[in-house]
């Protein structure tokens, strides 16, 4: 699990405190002192999987550098129910203005790390491993993707452009998958790795034989996947992709593909429930 980059999302942050904070925070000033300090504690309500403290205290720093942010778990931990994860101190206006920003984020990226350790969890101890997809709230994808890798899963490309993925949308103006992998190859450097989705295992076979560095079955079933894999024979990774939950995630790995992505890894996990108790000092 690599650090995020912070600097990558300073901008979203801002943007969503400005969303969130506006002109100002008139409850709080209308009823807590200017001068008045609190401490906050951010507890989990629930078992789940650590992700994005240090976008919280990002979060705190932006709204008031004088907060002071103590992260009691490390991202990527597993917590149960009643962990304390993290400590703010000071402004009691200051912590109230970044307390929704900071539980939104948090409560989603958290929610994404625990589903994600629960597909990793079901596959343990085949050759798979869980991916990503670029299927992530507009604007939130570092965010997503990082989440992800805390909860024991890969990231696939960030975007369109670190990454080639031939798709059924572009073999339309293709007549062959083969004349498809030329065209890439012939407009690529000969350093860049070329995916291709294939529906059949006759577009398999002209994918390999076109010499596709990647293969992705697309909506294949666990026994056309391990059809597939006998095709393939370990000569290109291959990546399912499609129809696949957590109770079918394991009958894809023991097929033997390589890598599982799963969109719902960041497009439908459950934010988990966390609170911030705040207390005058």
């Amino acid at each position: 699990m690599e650090p995020i980059d912070l600097n990558l999302i300073r901008n979203t942050l801002l943007a969503a405190l400005r969303e969130d904070i506006g002109s100002g925070d008139l409850t709080s000033r209308a009823t807590i002192p200017a001068n008045a300090r609190a401490a906050g504690r951010f507890t989990t309500k629930e078992p789940l999987v650590v992700a994005g403290l240090p976008v919280i205290q990002e979060i705190c720093r932006l709204v008031d550098s004088d907060l002071q942010f103590k992260a009691i778990i490390l991202d990527g931990a597993s917590v149960a129910a009643g962990a304390i994860l993290a400590e703010v101190r000071g402004s009691a206006r200051s912590i109230l203005a970044a307390e929704r920003t900071s539980l939104n984020l948090l409560q989603r990226m958290c929610g994404i790390a625990t589903l994600t350790h629960q597909y990793a969890g079901r596959i343990a101890g085949t050759r798979a491993r869980i991916v990503d997809t670029r299927k992530t709230a507009a604007g939130l994808r570092v965010l997503d993707k990082y989440a992800v890798s805390c909860g024991g899963g890969m990231n696939h490309r960030m975007g369109l452009f670190d990454g080639v993925l031939i798709k059924n949308n572009h073999l339309i103006f293709h007549p062959t998958i083969e004349r498809a992998i030329q065209e890439a190859r012939r407009n690529l450097g000969h350093l860049v790795k070329i995916e291709i989705e294939v529906r059949t295992l006759d577009e398999l076979r002209s994918a390999v034989d076109a010499g596709a560095d990647v293969i992705l079955l697309d909506n294949f079933d666990p026994d056309l996947t391990r059809k597939a894999v006998g095709i393939v024979k370990g000569r290109i990774p291959l990546e399912s992709s499609g129809g696949v939950t957590l109770e079918t995630a394991r009958s894809f790995a023991e097929a033997g593909v390589d890598y599982i992505s799963v969109g719902a890894l960041t497009h439908s996990a459950p934010a988990v429930d966390i609170h911030l108790r705040v207390a005058a000092e």
